[in-house]
């Protein structure tokens, strides 16, 4: 990934949840970073979008991440959600 890549979101989850997520583009070929806010990690809470996680993927990959994650938290009862 290059520095001058515009990075797109393709998921929003928890910090564990992410790292999942990251891990499977990864094992896909798809670079990932994920973006946190701080408090969040610190206090390990998730509140009005403080410990919220996005994963981020090259804007010209996004389509494949996204195909790659379809189904993925499907059945999960949080308000976090895919972008």
């Amino acid at each position: 990934m290059s520095t001058d890549e515009q990075l797109v979101t393709v998921y929003v989850a928890r910090q564990i949840e992410a790292h999942i997520i990251k891990g499977r583009l990864e094992s896909e070929g798809i670079p990932a970073l994920l973006s946190y806010e701080s408090a969040g990690l610190v206090y390990g809470i998730t509140v009005d979008g403080i410990g919220e996680v996005r994963v981020m993927v090259p804007e010209r990959l996004a389509d494949e991440a996204r195909e790659v994650l379809q189904g993925v938290g499907k059945d999960r009862d949080t308000d976090l959600r895919e972008m």
